[in-house]
Protein backbone atom coordinates (compact mmCIF):
# COMPACT_ATOMS: atom_id res chain seq x y z
CA UNK A 1 0.00 0.00 0.00
CA UNK A 2 3.03 2.41 0.89
CA UNK A 3 4.30 2.15 -2.99
CA UNK A 4 0.80 3.56 -4.09
CA UNK A 5 0.29 6.57 -1.65
CA UNK A 6 1.97 9.57 -2.58
CA UNK A 7 1.95 13.33 -0.40
CA UNK A 8 2.82 16.38 -1.55
CA UNK A 9 5.45 18.28 -0.59
CA UNK A 10 3.52 20.75 0.99
CA UNK A 11 2.24 17.95 3.57
CA UNK A 12 5.46 16.13 3.43
CA UNK A 13 7.04 18.86 5.16
CA UNK A 14 4.35 19.93 7.53
CA UNK A 15 4.40 16.26 8.98
CA UNK A 16 7.90 16.74 9.23
CA UNK A 17 8.75 18.71 11.50
CA UNK A 18 4.98 18.11 13.41
CA UNK A 19 3.05 21.23 11.67
CA UNK A 20 -1.04 20.64 12.09
CA UNK A 21 -2.59 19.04 8.62
CA UNK A 22 -6.49 18.95 8.06
CA UNK A 23 -7.56 16.55 5.26
CA UNK A 24 -10.27 17.98 2.37
CA UNK A 25 -12.42 15.29 0.77
CA UNK A 26 -12.38 15.71 -2.92
CA UNK A 27 -15.94 14.27 -4.18
CA UNK A 28 -17.16 17.82 -3.72
CA UNK A 29 -14.46 19.22 -6.52
CA UNK A 30 -15.10 16.54 -8.78
CA UNK A 31 -19.40 15.67 -7.90
CA UNK A 32 -20.68 18.06 -5.57
CA UNK A 33 -19.60 21.34 -7.50
CA UNK A 34 -20.14 22.60 -10.42
CA UNK A 35 -17.34 23.58 -13.31
CA UNK A 36 -15.58 25.64 -13.02
CA UNK A 37 -16.19 27.10 -9.89
CA UNK A 38 -15.17 23.59 -8.07
CA UNK A 39 -11.33 24.18 -9.18
CA UNK A 40 -11.87 28.11 -7.75
CA UNK A 41 -13.86 26.60 -4.36
CA UNK A 42 -11.20 24.36 -3.88
CA UNK A 43 -8.44 26.23 -4.42
CA UNK A 44 -9.79 29.19 -1.48
CA UNK A 45 -11.01 26.21 0.74
CA UNK A 46 -7.14 25.08 0.78
CA UNK A 47 -6.02 28.56 1.52
CA UNK A 48 -8.56 29.14 4.08
CA UNK A 49 -6.79 26.15 5.72
CA UNK A 50 -3.17 27.70 5.29
CA UNK A 51 -4.70 31.32 6.36
CA UNK A 52 -5.79 29.62 10.21
CA UNK A 53 -2.64 28.13 10.73
CA UNK A 54 -2.90 24.37 9.50
CA UNK A 55 -1.80 22.50 6.14
CA UNK A 56 -4.46 21.25 3.73
CA UNK A 57 -4.21 17.31 2.25
CA UNK A 58 -7.08 17.33 -0.16
CA UNK A 59 -7.14 13.71 -1.05
CA UNK A 60 -8.14 11.92 -4.28
CA UNK A 61 -6.88 8.96 -6.48
CA UNK A 62 -4.95 9.59 -9.81
CA UNK A 63 -4.21 7.22 -12.13
CA UNK A 64 -3.86 4.19 -9.27
CA UNK A 65 -2.25 6.33 -6.63
CA UNK A 66 -3.82 8.03 -3.42
CA UNK A 67 -2.77 11.35 -2.80
CA UNK A 68 -2.21 12.64 0.35
CA UNK A 69 -1.93 16.50 -0.62
CA UNK A 70 -2.54 17.62 -4.54
CA UNK A 71 -0.26 19.69 -6.42
CA UNK A 72 -1.59 22.55 -8.12
CA UNK A 73 -1.93 20.40 -11.59
CA UNK A 74 -3.42 17.61 -9.62
CA UNK A 75 -5.94 19.37 -8.02
CA UNK A 76 -7.04 20.99 -11.82
CA UNK A 77 -7.20 16.97 -12.96
CA UNK A 78 -9.52 16.08 -9.97
CA UNK A 79 -11.90 19.26 -10.76
CA UNK A 80 -11.41 19.02 -15.05
CA UNK A 81 -10.72 15.38 -15.98
CA UNK A 82 -14.28 13.18 -16.88
CA UNK A 83 -12.51 10.07 -15.59
CA UNK A 84 -12.80 10.82 -12.00
CA UNK A 85 -15.34 8.12 -10.42
CA UNK A 86 -16.53 8.43 -6.38
CA UNK A 87 -14.53 5.78 -4.57
CA UNK A 88 -15.58 5.23 -0.50
CA UNK A 89 -13.49 2.95 1.18
CA UNK A 90 -14.05 -0.14 -0.29
CA UNK A 91 -13.47 0.72 -3.75
CA UNK A 92 -9.66 2.09 -2.96
CA UNK A 93 -8.03 -1.23 -3.46
CA UNK A 94 -9.44 -1.98 -6.81
CA UNK A 95 -8.81 1.67 -8.00
CA UNK A 96 -5.45 1.25 -6.87
CA UNK A 97 -4.67 -2.01 -8.73
CA UNK A 98 -6.54 -0.87 -11.85
CA UNK A 99 -4.25 2.24 -12.27
CA UNK A 100 -7.78 4.34 -12.32
CA UNK A 101 -8.86 7.56 -11.10
CA UNK A 102 -11.39 8.59 -8.42
CA UNK A 103 -12.32 11.47 -5.88
CA UNK A 104 -12.85 9.97 -2.35
CA UNK A 105 -15.92 9.89 -0.12
CA UNK A 106 -15.73 10.76 3.31
CA UNK A 107 -15.78 7.60 4.23
CA UNK A 108 -12.68 6.73 2.31
CA UNK A 109 -10.98 10.49 2.95
CA UNK A 110 -11.35 9.58 6.80
CA UNK A 111 -9.51 6.06 6.23
CA UNK A 112 -6.58 7.52 4.04
CA UNK A 113 -6.27 10.25 6.77
CA UNK A 114 -6.01 8.04 9.53
CA UNK A 115 -3.16 6.07 7.78
CA UNK A 116 -1.33 9.24 6.95
CA UNK A 117 -1.82 10.03 11.20
CA UNK A 118 -4.06 13.26 10.09
CA UNK A 119 -6.69 13.83 13.07
CA UNK A 120 -8.88 16.24 11.44
CA UNK A 121 -11.08 16.57 8.83
CA UNK A 122 -13.38 19.41 7.05
CA UNK A 123 -16.29 17.84 4.79
CA UNK A 124 -19.80 19.58 3.96
CA UNK A 125 -22.60 17.44 4.75
CA UNK A 126 -22.22 13.44 6.49
CA UNK A 127 -23.89 10.79 5.00
CA UNK A 128 -26.50 8.70 7.18
CA UNK A 129 -28.97 6.46 6.88
CA UNK A 130 -31.55 6.99 3.88
CA UNK A 131 -35.12 7.64 3.82
CA UNK A 132 -37.09 3.79 3.20
CA UNK A 133 -34.11 2.38 4.84
CA UNK A 134 -35.79 -0.07 6.69
CA UNK A 135 -37.08 -1.85 2.92
CA UNK A 136 -33.80 -0.67 1.14
CA UNK A 137 -30.78 -1.32 4.11
CA UNK A 138 -29.54 1.85 1.92
CA UNK A 139 -26.93 3.62 4.92
CA UNK A 140 -23.74 5.90 3.92
CA UNK A 141 -20.78 3.51 4.47
CA UNK A 142 -19.22 6.97 6.37
CA UNK A 143 -20.86 6.13 9.40
CA UNK A 144 -19.41 2.25 9.25
CA UNK A 145 -15.96 4.01 8.66
CA UNK A 146 -16.45 6.48 11.30
CA UNK A 147 -16.69 3.50 13.97
CA UNK A 148 -13.63 2.48 13.08
CA UNK A 149 -11.30 5.15 12.52
CA UNK A 150 -9.44 7.83 15.53
CA UNK A 151 -10.69 11.11 13.13
CA UNK A 152 -12.28 14.25 13.91
CA UNK A 153 -14.58 15.26 11.05
CA UNK A 154 -16.02 18.80 11.05
CA UNK A 155 -19.07 18.74 8.89
CA UNK A 156 -22.54 20.71 8.77
CA UNK A 157 -24.18 17.59 10.01
CA UNK A 158 -25.75 15.36 7.80
CA UNK A 159 -27.56 15.98 4.20
CA UNK A 160 -30.94 17.12 4.66
CA UNK A 161 -32.19 14.41 2.05
CA UNK A 162 -31.44 11.65 4.56
CA UNK A 163 -33.27 10.39 7.40
CA UNK A 164 -31.83 12.93 9.70
CA UNK A 165 -33.46 10.95 13.05
CA UNK A 166 -31.94 7.17 12.32
CA UNK A 167 -28.92 8.81 11.36
CA UNK A 168 -28.52 10.40 14.76
CA UNK A 169 -29.68 6.84 16.17
CA UNK A 170 -26.93 5.15 14.85
CA UNK A 171 -24.38 7.69 15.44
CA UNK A 172 -25.55 6.74 18.97
CA UNK A 173 -25.20 3.13 18.39
CA UNK A 174 -22.09 3.04 16.46
CA UNK A 175 -20.42 5.11 19.48
CA UNK A 176 -19.34 8.22 17.09
CA UNK A 177 -18.99 11.20 19.26
CA UNK A 178 -21.41 13.95 18.54
CA UNK A 179 -20.94 17.74 19.57
CA UNK A 180 -22.46 20.83 18.20
CA UNK A 181 -20.29 24.06 17.46
CA UNK A 182 -22.10 26.99 18.79
CA UNK A 183 -25.31 25.49 19.10
CA UNK A 184 -27.89 23.11 21.01
CA UNK A 185 -29.35 21.31 17.40
CA UNK A 186 -28.48 19.41 15.17
CA UNK A 187 -27.54 21.09 11.95
CA UNK A 188 -29.23 19.94 8.52
CA UNK A 189 -26.64 21.06 5.72
CA UNK A 190 -28.49 23.96 4.10
CA UNK A 191 -30.92 24.46 7.52
CA UNK A 192 -29.13 25.49 10.57
CA UNK A 193 -31.72 23.37 12.53
CA UNK A 194 -32.99 19.48 11.68
CA UNK A 195 -35.05 19.55 14.43
CA UNK A 196 -33.56 17.49 17.10
CA UNK A 197 -31.48 18.51 19.90
CA UNK A 198 -28.44 17.86 20.60
CA UNK A 199 -26.99 16.48 24.15
CA UNK A 200 -23.36 18.30 23.97
CA UNK A 201 -22.80 21.73 22.91
CA UNK A 202 -18.99 23.40 22.70
CA UNK A 203 -18.07 26.79 21.74
CA UNK A 204 -14.30 27.32 21.00
CA UNK A 205 -11.55 25.09 18.99
CA UNK A 206 -10.13 24.66 22.75
CA UNK A 207 -13.00 22.77 24.13
CA UNK A 208 -12.94 19.91 21.08
CA UNK A 209 -9.14 19.16 20.94
CA UNK A 210 -9.48 18.83 25.16
CA UNK A 211 -12.13 16.34 24.37
CA UNK A 212 -9.89 14.71 21.59
CA UNK A 213 -6.73 14.56 23.88
CA UNK A 214 -9.47 13.24 26.57
CA UNK A 215 -10.73 10.35 23.82
CA UNK A 216 -6.89 9.55 23.84
CA UNK A 217 -6.42 8.80 27.04
CA UNK A 218 -9.63 7.09 28.09
CA UNK A 219 -9.60 4.55 24.90
CA UNK A 220 -12.25 5.74 22.79
CA UNK A 221 -10.51 7.66 20.03
CA UNK A 222 -11.23 4.74 17.72
CA UNK A 223 -14.42 6.28 17.05
CA UNK A 224 -15.05 9.38 15.35
CA UNK A 225 -15.92 12.57 16.82
CA UNK A 226 -18.52 14.26 14.54
CA UNK A 227 -18.28 18.05 15.13
CA UNK A 228 -21.93 19.95 13.90
CA UNK A 229 -20.98 23.24 12.51
CA UNK A 230 -24.39 25.13 11.16
CA UNK A 231 -24.52 27.01 8.23
CA UNK A 232 -24.36 30.82 9.14
CA UNK A 233 -27.37 32.02 6.86
CA UNK A 234 -29.85 28.20 5.94
CA UNK A 235 -31.92 28.43 3.04
CA UNK A 236 -35.89 29.27 4.04
CA UNK A 237 -37.20 26.02 5.37
CA UNK A 238 -40.57 25.95 3.64
CA UNK A 239 -38.61 26.30 0.39
CA UNK A 240 -36.07 23.67 1.23
CA UNK A 241 -39.25 20.90 2.14
CA UNK A 242 -40.90 21.99 -1.29
CA UNK A 243 -37.86 21.39 -3.10
CA UNK A 244 -37.01 18.32 -1.31
CA UNK A 245 -40.66 16.87 -1.66
CA UNK A 246 -40.25 17.90 -5.31
CA UNK A 247 -36.40 15.89 -5.50
CA UNK A 248 -37.45 12.61 -3.76
CA UNK A 249 -40.81 12.54 -6.13
CA UNK A 250 -38.42 13.19 -9.25
CA UNK A 251 -35.88 10.37 -8.41
CA UNK A 252 -38.86 7.69 -7.42
CA UNK A 253 -40.17 8.64 -10.98
CA UNK A 254 -36.76 7.96 -12.80
CA UNK A 255 -35.77 4.95 -10.57
CA UNK A 256 -32.74 6.42 -9.12
CA UNK A 257 -31.26 4.22 -6.35
CA UNK A 258 -28.34 3.72 -4.21
CA UNK A 259 -25.29 6.11 -4.15
CA UNK A 260 -27.12 8.14 -7.13
CA UNK A 261 -29.64 9.39 -5.29
CA UNK A 262 -27.25 11.80 -3.26
CA UNK A 263 -25.79 13.46 -6.11
CA UNK A 264 -29.15 13.20 -8.27
CA UNK A 265 -30.80 15.71 -5.28
CA UNK A 266 -28.32 17.41 -4.81
CA UNK A 267 -28.36 18.75 -8.66
CA UNK A 268 -31.98 19.03 -7.73
CA UNK A 269 -31.75 21.62 -5.10
CA UNK A 270 -28.84 23.47 -7.24
CA UNK A 271 -30.98 23.89 -10.24
CA UNK A 272 -34.56 24.56 -8.45
CA UNK A 273 -33.10 27.07 -5.99
CA UNK A 274 -31.49 28.62 -9.12
CA UNK A 275 -28.27 28.77 -7.71
CA UNK A 276 -29.60 29.48 -3.85
CA UNK A 277 -27.89 25.74 -2.63
CA UNK A 278 -24.89 25.93 -4.32
CA UNK A 279 -23.57 28.84 -2.61
CA UNK A 280 -24.95 27.44 0.60
CA UNK A 281 -22.90 24.79 0.08
CA UNK A 282 -19.87 26.55 -1.03
CA UNK A 283 -20.03 28.78 2.20
CA UNK A 284 -20.64 25.44 4.44
CA UNK A 285 -17.43 24.06 3.49
CA UNK A 286 -15.34 27.05 3.57
CA UNK A 287 -16.89 27.94 6.94
CA UNK A 288 -15.84 23.88 8.18
CA UNK A 289 -12.25 24.38 6.59
CA UNK A 290 -12.06 27.46 8.78
CA UNK A 291 -12.84 25.34 12.21
CA UNK A 292 -11.00 22.37 11.31
CA UNK A 293 -7.87 24.21 10.89
CA UNK A 294 -8.86 25.61 13.91
CA UNK A 295 -9.12 22.81 15.92
CA UNK A 296 -6.28 21.20 14.36
CA UNK A 297 -3.74 24.05 15.56
CA UNK A 298 -5.26 23.94 19.00
CA UNK A 299 -4.18 20.43 19.51
CA UNK A 300 -0.73 21.09 18.54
Amino acid sequence: MKSAIKYSAEVTAAIAVGKPVVALESTIISHGLPRPSNLSVAIECENIVRHHGAVPATIALLDGVIHIGLEAHELEAIANRDDISKASTRDLAIIVASGKSAATTVAATAHIAAIAGIKVFATGGLGGVHRGASETFDESADLTALSQLDMTVVCAGVKSILDVQATLERLETLAIGLVGYKTNRFPGFYLTDSGYQLEHRVDTPAEIAAIIKARTLIGTQFKALVVANPVAVQMPKERHDQILAAGLAKAAAHSVVGKAVTPFLLEHFHSASEGESLAINTEIIKSNCALAAEIAVALI
